[in-house]
């Protein structure tokens, strides 16, 4: 009965009859706790497999080859890489399976370099199968090591042959690391191709930001299931084309093809990413109106679309309404609140957090930082600041550099603000300007121009280009009566050909959303908007009539 439940996925099952059987004083042979530890390990129930394993060691089966690989396969679904290692090497005789159970239980346990490792040992004592090769490569997508991917292959070509499975697993390994071209030629060279393989060329095309290229794959794919349809749609979000990934959707359920929550967790970023509420709001209904699951992750994705769409409190009601909470649900809801100026709220789920046993990641002290500066809270993001080093052993990024630099230069702080710039490690050039433009930005609102000329100076020697460096700039001296070094950065900007970026807004109306530049008229409805725009203008007109005219300092010195 223990093989049939297991087999049958009712895994309570299993465990409660292996239970009935230790109440009647009866010992499982070396067949039953294979069975039995499949079960736990599914099941997640750590405490519950240790403690099994100890009854197979009492009983004497602890130096069973079948049993121990079992115990092994355990150990790596619970995501216990120690456990796994150590009845590895305490294991009297192991055979070919014994490896390749240590290798895929580190490939799940995310260890991939010691799944290397151990795979190079094997070579070493004994002939590596399909299963080797396959785990072996899931490692090497893992760390991005190709050198070992292509060294595996030769060995597939000199000693194993290539069958569906591993053709699948190199295919992967190519599209992944971003070998597009060798991944096409083993595609094509393929006798018979399943849904696996043109899922992974369709990631691969998408990962490589060919999203044309791995569209046309898709719609050639003869067979479509939940994972490519779910692949293709990830990518348009991941490209910001969110109406086509509706678009898709809606052709999937066309196709009656079920959606998952992978699926509905990709629309919701996408609606997330252009503010589309309305078309947020829909998923949402469909997920309750087809049974969708709001676990941590669905969870997570309703949280950051209803905040980003300007829906706090709707975030709100979705965390305190999951069963079931993880470090990222915790930390969406304390970006959402940061972002939204909610300080108060923000900080005090950080609290709640911590006390219900939940370790904070360094996306949360962004949260928890931005909350602060959006608070004024000098002290105490000068102590969350130091806690992440210090109580957690992160180490600071960009994000965070810049919240502390925002935080301080809100707060006039100019000089602690310069200190923090500076301990900013040397890396990716373009992704520090944004923290010298908020010091910029400072320097302007409490007028230290020397500051803003050393700032404004290194700014340029970045990025030449970006007209908001100039703007600043021009804007601080404006600030001081300095009009003669004002005229200076207009004839510099135009001697470098730098023009001022045309500001964008967009909105949504009945699901779609629409984008505006500032003096671009391409819109369909344009006449359309306009007249309304006057019609709503002259009533206002007497109004305005008395307000002295003036033009925008930006207009002004550009």
């Amino acid at each position: 009965m223990i093989k049939a439940y297991t087999k049958s996925g009712f895994y309570k099952k299993t465990l409660f009859l292996f239970d009935e059987i230790r109440v009647l004083g009866l010992w499982p042979d070396n067949f039953t706790y294979p069975f039995v530890f499949k079960a736990v390990g599914l099941l997640g129930e750590g405490l519950i497999g240790e403690k099994i394993h100890g009854f197979v060691v009492k009983c004497g089966l602890g130096f069973d080859c079948y049993v121990c690989n079992s115990i092994m396969d355990m150990y790596g679904e619970l995501g216990l890489g120690m456990s796994l290692r150590r009845v590895f090497d305490e294991m009297p005789e192991r055979d070919l399976v014994s490896w390749n159970v240590l290798i895929s239980g580190y490939v799940r346990c995310r260890m991939f370099e010691e799944g290397v490792e151990v795979y190079r040992r094997m070579c070493g004592e004994v002939r590596p199968d399909e299963a080797s090769v396959v785990s072996t490569l899931s490692a090497c997508v893992g760390l991005k090591d190709l050198e070992l991917g292509r060294e595996i292959h030769d060995y597939v070509c000199r000693e194993i042959g290539f069958t569906m499975i591993i053709g699948n697993a190199l295919l992967d390994m190519y599209a992944k690391c971003g070998c597009l071209d060798e991944a096409q030629r083993i595609f094509d060279e393929m006798p018979r191709r399943n849904v696996i393989c043109w899922t992974s060329m369709v990631s691969g095309y998408v990962n490589s930001g060919k999203l044309d290229e791995a569209k046309d794959l898709f719609e050639r794919s003869p067979v479509k299931d939940i994972v490519l349809w779910t692949a293709m749609i990830n990518g348009f979000v991941q490209f910001n084309r969110v109406d086509e990934a509706m678009l898709l959707f809606r052709e999937m359920q066309y196709n009656r093809v079920k959606p998952d929550k992978f699926t509905v967790v990709a629309l919701l970023t996408g609606c997330a990413q252009v503010g589309a509420l309305e078309q947020g709001k829909w998923i949402h209904t469909y997920m309750d109106e087809n049974r969708i699951t709001v676990d941590a992750v669905a969870g997570t994705a309703l949280i950051d679309m209803y905040a980003k769409c300007g829906c706090i409190d709707k975030s709100l009601e979705i965390f305190y309404g999951l069963k079931e909470k993880d470090t990222a649900s915790w930390t969406a809801i304390i970006c959402s609140l940061a972002v939204h100026g909610r300080t108060s709220k923000a900080l005090e789920l950080f609290a709640a957090m911590k006390q219900s046993g939940f370790v904070p990641d360094d996306i949360t002290f962004v949260g928890v930082l931005t909350a602060c500066s959006h608070g004024g809270l000098v002290k105490e993001g000068r102590q969350y600041f130091n806690s992440m080093t210090k109580n957690y052993k992160i180490k600071p990024k960009l994000e965070h550099y810049g919240c502390m630099i925002d935080l301080l230069g809100r707060a006039g702080l100019l000089d602690e603000a310069e200190e923090i710039m500076k301990k900013i490690p040397d890396g990716n050039k373009d992704a520090v300007i944004p923290l010298y433009s908020a010091l910029l930005s400072a320097c302007r609102t409490y007028g230290d121009i020397d500051m803003g000329e050393r700032l404004a100076e290194r700014l340029v020697e970045l990025h030449s280009g970006d007209s908001s460096v100039h703007t600043l700039l021009a804007n601080i001296y404006a600030s001081a009566n300095r009009w003669e070094d004002v005229t200076e950065v207009r004839r510099k900007m135009r001697s470098l050909g730098v023009r001022k970026e045309p500001g964008c807004s967009s909105i949504e109306v009945d699901g779609k959303v629409h984008e505006f530049l500032v003096g671009d008229a391409s819109h369909p409805s344009m006449k359309g908007i306009l007249s309304m725009l006057n019609s709503i203008a002259k009533p206002l007109s007497g109004i305005e009539e008395n307000k002295m005219e003036h033009d925008d300092l930006d207009s002004m010195i550009l």
